[in-house]
């Protein structure tokens, strides 16, 4: 068999491993939307390096778009296989399918008014919200820990890995001529220790390691020191400037452990008398999603549900949907807290809020999660003083704060600790994916030192016959 490494290939979105068997079955593992640079990317993710129609199934780790984001899209190019995943997935695809392709249909609508101006013919957008809605009839939930035969020769089971509700590593048997090869793909790496969710489990031992190496270069602050971090930008940014704290998040997880932080400070009592917006329609339905799958909670969550029938709810938050409700926020003048998507600030609701808050010296925009190069968010991280946004330039007067330790992606410390479960010389060769290309060498130095050998990192399109 054979294994194609298309997407996520030296760098961090996209991921598309696709697997050929001798019989010519093809399995994709994770079917990633390249993201982080507007209309850039629409080429690389136009361009998949397969045939859809030829592909039989697609294994996929978890719901975030840069692994799952291009479904839709190879639905709409004829593939009619079946979409394998864990049910908390599988439910929160429902929704953030639809919303990226809602976000298809607007960014093309501004990238064809520029192009008509400059007498260029329209494009099509990727897919639509409704081919995203349509190709959930593909889907097939699968619990954790519970061997799913795809076939008589292939065998997946699905191991928690912490990193998002329903993520999880795929283990995956396969059997040739009468030969059993044993693949794991991490998909994205999870915390060993998480504000909501349980910790990861070890799996199987497995003969070709596919992992994740996000942040393979770096270590990440303890969540205790990022929940009094948090606390004391509320308290500076809230009470002592009077300000407004503004908090770009992915609506799907990150916006949820934020939530869930903020609701324990109001219960111990902690929380500043302000008030508090989640202006994300896809966060609102997202958290819904969340209060359906306690199976995925840690013993910690489970224990304030006890107590409190809603962890991710009190009496100053707020959750918006509505447009009209979410510009009133441009006029609201009191100290607050304001939570939007998305977390790279690329798109979404955010954009606005940045444009009206940006340049208030009072102000505080909180970065919470991974930005990729390029991204409005990166640059700002960076210490850009003038940005674009909407086309306009904005003085960056405002504070600028981080806290990495929100990250649903492990450390290099914590993935290795994560892949202790494995008997490193039964390991036959190793592939580092999903990680820019400098992060990975420094993982992979870290790996060998670890004891693990032949290790790759692969460049985009390559292929190895396994």
């Amino acid at each position: 068999m054979k294994i194609k490494f298309i997407g996520a290939a030296r760098e961090v979105t996209g991921s598309k491993h696709l697997i050929t068997l001798e019989s010519g079955k093809k399995i994709l593992l994770d079917c990633g939307m390249f993201q982080g640079k507007g209309m850039e990317t629409d080429a690389s993710n136009r361009n998949l390096g397969f045939d859809p129609k030829e592909l039989d199934h697609i294994i996929l780790t978890h719901a975030h778009i840069d692994h799952s984001g291009l479904i839709p899209y190879v639905y709409k190019l004829g593939f009619r296989g079946s979409v394998i995943c864990t049910n908390a997935t599988r439910d929160l695809c429902a929704i953030m399918l639809a919303d990226s392709g809602h976000i298809q249909e607007l960014d093309v609508k501004w990238f064809n008014e520029k192009r008509l101006k400059n007498g260029l013919e329209p494009v099509e957008p990727i897919y639509t919200s409704e081919i995203a809605k349509e190709s959930m009839e593909l889907f097939i939930g699968v619990a954790h820990n519970r061997k799913f035969y795809i076939d008589d020769n292939v065998k997946v089971r699905f191991t928690n890995n912490g990193h998002l509700l329903g993520a999880a590593t795929a283990s995956l048997e396969i059997t040739e001529n009468g030969k059993t090869v044993r693949i794991a793909y991490t998909g994205d790496i999870g915390r060993p220790v998480s504000l909501i969710l349980r910790p990861p489990e070890a799996f199987r031992q497995c003969d070709y390691l596919i992992t994740e190496s996000t942040y393979g270069n770096r270590l990440h602050e303890q969540f205790s020191h990022a929940e009094e971090k948090l606390l004391q930008v509320v308290n500076d940014t809230c009470v002592r400037k009077q300000g407004k704290l503004i908090i770009p998040s992915f609506a799907i997880g990150r916006t949820q452990d934020i939530v869930h932080t903020l609701n324990n400070f109001y219960n111990a009592g902690l929380l500043p008398k302000i008030q508090i917006y989640v202006d994300s329609p896809l966060a609102v339905n997202a958290t819904t999603i969340f209060r359906l799958h306690s199976e995925c909670f840690n013993d910690e969550v489970l224990k304030v549900v006890e107590t409190d029938d809603d962890p991710f709810g009190f009496n100053s938050l707020h959750y918006i949907t509505a447009t009209n409700e979410s510009k009133k926020l441009n006029s609201f003048k009191k100290p607050c807290i304001i939570i939007s998507a998305s977390g790279m600030m690329e798109a979404g609701r955010i954009k606005h809020h940045l444009a009206n808050n940006i340049s208030n010296p009072n102000n505080t925009i909180l970065v919470v999660g991974y930005c990729a190069p390029r991204t409005l968010g990166a640059r700002l991280v960076n210490g850009e003083k003038v940005v674009s946004i909407f086309g306009n330039k904005y003085q960056v007067n405002a504070e600028i704060a981080r806290i990495e330790a929100f990250s649903g992606h492990g450390d290099y410390r914590e993935m290795l600790s994560f892949l202790d479960c494995q008997d490193q010389s039964a390991i036959k060769k190793v592939f580092l994916v999903h990680g820019d290309y400098d992060a990975q060498l420094s993982y992979k130095e870290q790996m060998e030192a670890a004891g693990f050998t032949n290790i790759e990192i692969p460049e985009p399109m390559s292929e190895y016959t396994i």
